[in-house]
């Protein structure tokens, strides 16, 4: 039921309207003749605070607001891949239609093109049953993606009718007798963002989600369905990875949100990503991609609405049986919204002015991700992985939003200015970053890779531990003063670092390692330090040890394409061991 009002103050973002009785919490507002989008986000009797989701200058006391009577809620439907969203899910180009390159206040535009016409090609048939969840049929949506028509949920009955042939999306194309009355289902349902899409059942986080990108892949890998954070001081890389990730990850789709990131971020998205060739189709990465673009200079309220559009579309297609990863860039833009608006709600501040709920909104955001069996009777496996960037001022993660989140996550991918500044990319640190999957995922990759895949990475990891150690001695008394044995480490360490952490994200054959040929890269490191070791015993000199010619052609087995690394790998095992066993002999 809508409900009209009047405003009673206006303080930013926030306007307080009274006459509201008949409105409830989340309802979507329309405010003054400027029909400004705005949400209530508390009510006090008939009085409403409303966060406008656009610009409030201009607006005055006594004019009105009138309540739709529904939450806000996202289109679901075909024509969401490729498209580019506002944050409250308003396209870009239909905007920019209505507008030019300016965007104007109140502008109301439909989320689905309705003009357009769909194939539809029925999966069920008259007098089936079906219920909530259940595909009644199928659109091809882009080359890559079939879009599947799901059953609302809440919705069980007996198909009465169904069509075949090209739609919109607000077109009747089935009918389904409830038992309670007919009801009329479109290719488009409607769903509040703010509310998680149910499923059946939700599986444990035992498959990796493989991205390619050697340091997550092999040290600290993400499972399909699970939750990372990115933190990193200005500069550090967060943006740049996580388009990687958006690239190369094996998920069928991309959702990027830019939550009150620089323009020119999502400009470098929107220039890439067409051009992109997906290399397990050939086709255009932006026929997998959903772009919901929330700019540092549009409203800053719109930021928290940017984020559940997001995610509520990931769940749509995760329902379909998709796997689905999610960008959210960055969420200390999010947090600074909430703590805008808790301020000019005169809420009692926490730590640092962010509100007391800050936590509990992120893990709320958080745990929408996971490995689930969809609704419906065919119980399509889905996974929707959440990764999110943080920007800690300074670079300082012991502020509330990055502590809040690490209390969330299980995977921290700590990005160091200092390995960036020395051009290590991706510049996620080894001895800070950590993934609580790894022991979980374990019997995946022994299974699927290798069964040296998780003694390999124990060794890589104690390593590169140890050399953190040895550099301090280093420091105090130089290189000479260590034995040979840990001069030899110090040599593995650098190789590990720089041969297979380092890694060219422009570089054609470098931006993606396939797990196949990690795993051989980490044998090739480990089997040189085993068979020197052996000759360092033997009484070898380490400088002639450390400085053999095939060590740089370890080092450059990264660029080898990947229909070759059999043959380069069985070449390089044999070289290994030819020249070590002349140093033995030495």
């Amino acid at each position: 039921m809508s409900s009209i009002g009047k405003i009673v103050k206006i303080s930013g973002p926030l306007v307080v309207a009274e006459g509201m009785r008949d409105s409830n919490m989340f309802d979507v507002v329309r405010v003054s003749k400027k029909r400004l989008i705005g949400e209530i986000i508390e009510m006090h009797g008939d009085r409403a605070s409303i966060q406008v989701y656009e610009e409030t200058a201009g607006l005055g006391t006594g004019e009105e607001v009138e309540s739709t009577g529904e939450p806000m809620s996202a289109e679901l439907g075909p024509g969401l891949i490729g498209s580019i969203y506002d944050g409250i899910q308003r396209p870009l180009s239909a905007i920019r239609k209505i507008c030019g390159n300016n965007l104007e206040r109140g502008v109301e535009v439909t989320s689905l093109e309705r003009e357009k016409k769909w194939l539809f090609t029925p999966t069920v048939k008259v007098g089936d049953n079906v219920e909530g969840g259940d595909v009644i049929g199928t659109v091809p949506e882009t080359d890559i993606v079939l879009h599947k028509i799901m059953v609302p949920n809440g919705i069980n009955g007996k198909v009465k009718s169904i069509k075949e042939g090209e739609f919109a999306v607000d077109e009747t194309v089935c009918v389904i007798d409830t038992g309670n009355g007919e009801k009329e289902l479109s290719m488009m349902q409607k769903w509040a963002v703010r509310r998680g899409r149910p499923y059946s059942k939700k599986l444990s986080p035992d498959m990796p989600l493989v991205t390619g990108q050697r340091v997550v892949d092999c040290l600290f890998p993400i499972a399909k369905g699970g939750v990372a954070a990115i933190p990193g001081p200005f500069g550090s890389g967060k943006t740049v990875t996580q388009h990687q990730l958006a690239k190369w990850a094996e998920a069928d789709i991309i959702v990027y949100i830019g939550c009150g990131e620089r323009g020119n971020e999502m400009t470098d998205v929107l220039n890439e990503f067409p051009e992109l060739i997906d290399p397990k189709t050939g086709k255009s990465l932006m026929e997998r991609t959903v772009l919901i673009a929330n700019t540092s200079d549009m409203p800053v309220a719109a930021r928290e609405a940017s984020v559940y559009t997001g995610i509520t579309i990931a769940e749509y297609y995760r329902d379909m049986g998709y796997s689905v990863a999610l960008m959210a860039d960055s969420t200390s833009r999010w947090a600074e919204a909430l703590r805008e608006m808790s301020g000019r709600l005169e809420e009692m501040p926490g730590d640092e002015g962010y509100p007391a709920y800050l936590g509990s909104r992120l893990a709320q955001f958080y745990e929408r991700a996971g490995r689930v069996i969809s609704t419906g009777k065919e119980g399509r496996e889905g996974a929707l992985s959440v990764i999110g960037a943080v920007s800690p001022p300074g670079g300082d993660i012991s502020e509330p939003v990055s502590q809040a989140t690490l209390r969330i996550v299980k995977v921290f991918w700590g990005l160091d200015a200092n390995l960036a500044y020395q051009r290590h990319f991706p510049a996620i640190n080894w001895l800070t970053s950590y993934s609580l999957y790894a022991d979980s995922l374990a019997d995946w990759y022994n299974n699927n890779v290798s069964a040296d895949w998780m003694t390999l990475r124990g060794r890589f990891m104690a390593i590169l531990n140890d050399e953190a150690e040895l550099k301090e001695i280093v420091k105090l008394v130089g290189m000479d003063a260590l034995s040979a044995g840990d001069r030899l480490k110090m040599e593995t360490a650098r190789s590990i670092r720089e041969d297979f952490l380092h890694q060219l994200a422009f570089h054609e054959i470098d931006t993606y390692t396939s797990l196949k040929k990690q795993l051989y890269m980490m044998k090739l490191i480990m089997n040189f330090h085993d068979e020197a070791e052996k000759a360092v015993a033997k009484g070898a000199d380490i400088e002639t040890v450390s400085n053999l010619p095939v060590r740089e052609k370890i080092g450059r087995f990264k660029y080898v394409a990947e229909e070759n690394t059999d043959d380069e790998y069985s070449r390089l095992s044999t070289e290994i061991s030819a020249e070590l066993d002349k140093c033995k002999e030495m």
